[in-house]
């Protein structure tokens, strides 16, 4: 199932997503995809008065509502070393918090604290139930609700100035999200490969493969839950693919994956 967050007179709603002539279109209303009973999870509301309308009408929020979103840095080879990094030999962990999230369509805010700030497109998990010291051998799927688009927005020339990254990666608007949640993906998909590609302003700028993860889904959902228990809707980026580069006011950001479908974003200084 795909579906969608949209508001909507006032109050959020869950959109059941349908493609139609190469478009996404919300045909339905669902009752929380992720309630904890499984006997309303996804459920048909009785809703006469809903039309059909196209994906690209609505007013979309975040697909996610996590208590935290935990982050995988330079889980792409090529990645690291074209910021002069080297290659992790374990997993590398960062936070971006909640109020950095950010639907398809909204505007990413340039801070005037940082004269850089760039893109990195991602592959998004959703945690389904809560997850604890879980081993890579074990059935990982049932842990996982769903998959999304995310764009972990940096502050460059902070991260490199403060030397951990909160602040550079924390900043409201930083974590786009969306526009969807695909639910019938499963963690043997990621690890055949999915293509993520970003464009700016209509040009790639990045291509990548999930397939080439330096650490690979189960061994990211081991490490993670070894330090900290995930929670239903929290929310895992995976890491960025080589290309990352920087973002200026009036520009444009779209995030690919294949089978999920495409995030979009514009850019503005925040001048507030």
């Amino acid at each position: 199932m795909k579906y969608c967050w949209f508001e909507a007179g006032g109050s959020p709603l869950f959109g059941e997503i349908e493609q139609r002539s190469g478009e996404l279109w919300v045909i339905g209303l669902l009752s929380d995809p992720m309630a904890l009973d499984p006997q309303r999870k996804g459920d048909v509301e009785e809703s006469g008065t809903f039309e059909p309308r196209r994906l690209s009408e609505l007013s979309l929020l975040p697909p996610v509502a996590p208590s935290k979103i935990v982050c995988v840095g330079r889980n792409y080879r090529d990645h690291a070393k074209e910021l002069g990094n080297e290659v992790p030999t374990e997993p590398l962990l960062f936070f971006k918090p909640p109020s950095s999230l950010l639907p398809s369509g909204g505007v990413i805010l340039m801070p005037p604290a940082s004269e850089r700030v760039d893109f990195e497109g991602e592959l998004a998990v959703i945690i389904g139930k809560r997850a604890r010291k879980l081993s890579r051998h074990q059935d990982l799927d049932a842990y996982i609700h769903g998959f999304t688009i995310a764009n972990d927005v940096t502050a460059r020339d902070l991260q490199k100035k403060d030397g951990q990254w909160t602040r550079a990666k924390g900043f409201d608007t930083f974590c786009p999200t969306g526009p969807v949640i695909e639910t019938n993906l499963d963690i043997s998909a990621i690890s055949a490969g999915l293509t993520l590609e970003t464009r700016v302003n209509g040009e790639i700028r990045q291509r990548g493969s999930t397939s080439d993860f330096i650490f690979a889904l189960p061994e990211l959902l081991e490490y993670i839950t070894a330090a900290m228990t995930l929670e239903p809707g929290d929310l895992i980026l995976t890491g960025t693919p080589a290309g990352v580069g920087p973002l200026a006011p009036g520009d444009s950001v779209e995030i690919s994956l294949a089978g999920i479908g495409n995030l979009t974003n514009t850019v503005a200084a925040d001048n507030h």
